[in-house]
Order: structure tokens, then sequence, then C-alpha cells
């Protein structure tokens, strides 16, 4: 059973989600928040798969909260709520280490696939959702670089995929330019995540761009 809070001000939005998640024999909504303190909280008590945060909250905003949480309950995914599709929260909120975002209005079969997709350990972000995260960063330009630990254990082939994936590229585009398996990129992901200290793909590009290791226009 997936367990899900939800975590929206406004409740007639939380009853929506809640009606949805109703159906889905397996999804458990565990609690709802009705702002960052509350859904910290919640996350704290009710150890859930994963959180759908709603990025504009009083006391405390969804960007700080998702922060807290993946910090505090590091098996706890988030995934982030927002009536904009490009919004400068929802960057904050992927650097502070959610695992996708969701437009409000998105599909309701689209919602419960997100939150299964989350709570498996996968990100919401479809090849051309990276694309336009690169672009976004191409727009706010160079940032000063840091050095991440774990870049400099990564072996020559598994920067070559980490470069690709910053691309924006699928495991099967990337395969198909290394002349490779499927199976083998996806293994060396999974190699370059795990020494890179991140959640997932996402969460690396976001290090690599911010880490000055490749260019929007490399």
């Amino acid at each position: 059973m997936i367990r899900v809070v939800l975590a929206d001000d406004q409740a007639m939005v939380r009853a929506g989600f809640r009606m949805i998640l109703r159906a889905e024999p397996d999804v458990e909504v565990v609690a709802e928040a009705t702002n960052g303190v509350e859904a910290i909280a919640a996350a704290a008590t009710h150890h859930p798969h994963v959180v759908l945060m709603d990025v504009r909250m009083p006391e405390l905003d969804g960007v700080q909260a998702t922060a807290r949480i993946v910090e505090s309950c590091p098996d706890t995914r988030v995934l982030v709520l927002t009536t904009f599709d490009l919004d400068e929260v929802v960057y904050g909120s992927l650097r502070a280490g959610a695992s996708g975002f969701l437009l409000k209005d998105a599909p309701e079969e689209r919602l419960t696939t997100a939150i299964r997709v989350v709570a498996e350990g996968g990100s919401l972000f479809a090849p051309s959702v990276t694309r336009r995260l690169i672009e976004e960063f191409s727009r706010r330009g160079p940032r000063p670089a840091r050095t991440p630990s774990g870049l400099d254990d990564l072996t020559e082939r598994e920067a070559e995929v980490l470069r690709q994936v910053a691309r924006g590229l699928s495991n099967a585009e990337i395969a198909a330019e290394l002349f490779v398996s499927e199976h083998t990129v996806k293994t060396h992901v999974a190699r370059i995540l795990m020494k890179l200290g991140v959640r997932d793909r996402v969460q690396a590009v976001v290090l690599a761009y911010e880490a000055g290791v490749v260019h929007p226009q490399g």
C-alpha cells in the first residue's frame, strides 16, 4: 500500500485529490496538511511513501518543506504540485530534492501514475521536460561552480552517460548513441546516482549544471 500525505492549503483541492486516490486500491491517504510545517510533521509521524506538496502555502512554503522532508525522511519522496508549468518555485523544489512535479489540472490517471512512479523510486520527468529544465538553466546563465563529492569517482563512460542524461536523452536514446544496450545504460545511470548521492536522474541533471560539469550549449 502506497501511503500518501496531501499538503495543500486549499481544502477543496485536498478533497479533490482525496476523492481520486480513494478509488485506488493500492493508495492510502494517511494525513493532510495545510502548510509546510504541518507537512513536515505529517511526514515524520506517518512515514509516507509520497508527499503531494503544493508549492505556495502559508507559514512555510513547499520548497522549504521539501528540503526538510528530504533531509529528515530519506525514504519519503516529494511530488510537487503547481498551477504553473515552469515556475521559479518549481526549480527551487527540484534543487531541494523533489522527485518530480505535476500540474494541478493534470488528468486523474496522470496523478495516480505519478504517485506510483515516484513511490517506486522513479522521477516524474520525461526527456522533453528535462530538456526544458536545461533551457531554464541556460536562460539563467552560469552559476558558481562547485564540485560535489562523487564526481571524481565517475568512470569515463559514466561521465559520458551523465552528459547525455543532462542533454535530456532517454535511456534508449543514450544506448543508441553509445552503441550499447539499454540495460547497460540503466546500470550506468544507477551507478551515477549512487556515486553522486542523488535520488534520481533529474537531481543528477540539476547537480551537473550547477556544478558546471556540463553546459546548456555543450
